[in-house]
């Protein structure tokens, strides 16, 4: 072999290695990103005991309500990391007041004292960090002792719309919530309770997830406003996406009883849903207390709700 043909020789066999190199190279990148790419979590990752310690607060908002003709207050418990995290969107409850009761209520330190629960499900993991709303659920007569708020739309105003619609897209103009019904949740305590179910079977495309503590399912205004009837009329797939979670204390015998026929309605349609009753009555001692509970199961079905949307991806 002369000086020509070897170069020619070594010049071919180069040009053969680094053909087979980038056919490899080419091949080997959609591979790897086959292997190895993940569904990123939609839901927020747990936060740390030192940054609840600074972050953890609420605050009442004001908005122009169409609805009912005038100004409304909300309350706001933003998640720790909310704004360390402009990527990340979060689910959404919605905590209902009873009689006598206002936005304050479950925020309050001699009533709900919600954040302190709060911390505490967020650091051990059992809610992921959620921004938590408390609506004013009281018509346009205003709050009595006297009188339940009114969650129906009704002569005395719109209160389901206002609270089950209209604030729901004022909190997804103002904050990055996560759109998916699936990752809202909407309950309450006594008439809050009540008018959380009656609110969330109203506005279905709103909520998936309802809960009620020491609530009622029958009300005076009719079978439209009463969940243990109007549960009946809505549509089967709406029906199979319900995660509802009821409770009540043991001397609260009128709501047990309440609870136990709705349940029993849950089990005939096959609706997902869980009734407990513990020591305890009508009290905000008894709401302190077992919200945790309420918003253990909240956590579980966002958890669920993350899992079947990743395996449908």
């Amino acid at each position: 072999m002369n000086y020509k043909q070897l170069k020619m020789f070594l010049l071919l066999s180069v040009l053969t290695l680094f053909s087979c190199n980038l056919s490899q190279s080419v091949v080997a990148k959609p591979l790897q990103q086959q292997n190895f790419q993940t569904t990123p979590s939609l839901l927020p990752s747990q936060p740390n005991a030192s940054n609840l310690a600074t972050s953890l607060s609420y605050k009442i908002e004001t908005y122009d309500s169409q609805v009912m003709g005038g100004s409304r207050t909300y309350g706001v418990s933003l998640p720790p990391g909310y704004q360390q995290n402009p990527k990340q969107s979060y689910p959404v409850i919605f905590l209902l007041h009873g009689g006598h009761g206002d936005p304050t209520a479950w925020f309050a330190e001699n009533k709900g004292q919600a954040v302190k629960t709060l911390e505490k499900l967020y650091t051990t993991g059992k809610l992921p960090p959620s921004i938590i709303i408390t609506p004013d659920g009281n018509d346009k007569r205003g709050s009595s002792p006297y009188r339940d708020p009114e969650y129906i739309d009704g002569p005395n105003g719109k209160v389901s719309t206002a609270v089950g619609d209209e604030l729901v897209k004022v909190v997804q103009s103002h904050y990055r919530t996560l759109q998916n019904p699936d990752f809202w949740a909407i309950g309450g305590l006594s008439s809050g309770g009540w008018g959380a179910v009656n609110v969330g079977l109203h506005n279905l495309n709103n909520f998936s997830i309802l809960f009620s503590h020491s609530g009622y399912f029958e009300d005076k205004s009719g079978p439209t406003n009463s969940p243990l009837v109007y549960i009946k009329t809505i549509p089967l797939q709406a029906q199979k996406r319900l995660r509802i979670y009821l409770d009540s204390g043991k001397s609260d015998t009128e709501e047990i009883n309440e609870a136990e026929k709705f349940s029993q309605v849950l089990d005939k349609l096959k609706i997902y849903h869980s009734l407990r009753e513990f020591p305890g009555s009508h009290t905000w001692k008894y709401w302190r207390e077992h919200l945790a509970d309420s918003l253990t199961f909240v956590g579980e079905q966002f958890r669920l709700s993350e899992i079947k949307i990743g395996r449908r991806e």
